[in-house]
């Protein structure tokens, strides 16, 4: 499992948490358009890696670790959206994917000196709350 590919997953599933709904992997299947086999796969190392908990044919939760690494790239790609409209004023149309894109590669130091610089946003271009993680003055 590469780390990018979990980091997806992660985020993933934050999601549909973050809106209330139940988590099945069939829905993160649609969401990041890929094969329900790979998804059942993946969601075995995620488990076995202690980032999600899951009985057979039941819903997709957190571990502690989990929770905390999927608000973590959250916040990452919400802060890195913010930058790419603010700052560099990206089309909102390639935003998201643009953040996605970034959000691999940002150094949590280097999110976070992103965020000072950005004065610790609290929502994102899309309107959602960007997490708080780190205390950041």
């Amino acid at each position: 499992m590469t780390k990018k590919t979990r980091e997806d997953y992660l985020r993933a599933i934050y999601y549909f948490q973050e809106q209330g709904k139940s988590v099945r992997s069939v829905d993160i299947a649609k969401y990041l358009e890929i094969s329900k086999a790979s998804v059942s796969e993946m969601l075995k190392k995620l488990i076995k890696g202690k980032y999600i908990k899951m009985a057979p044919y039941s819903e997709i939760t957190f571990t502690a670790k989990g929770l905390q690494e999927a608000k973590k790239l959250t916040y990452k790609h919400r802060v890195i959206e913010v930058f790419l409209k603010d700052i560099l004023h990206c089309p909102l149309k390639n935003i998201h994917q643009g953040a996605h894109e970034l959000e691999h590669a940002f150094s949590d130091s280097n999110i976070k000196k992103l965020a000072k610089f950005l004065n610790n946003p609290q929502y994102c271009p899309d309107g959602k709350k960007i997490p708080k993680i780190y205390d950041i003055k």
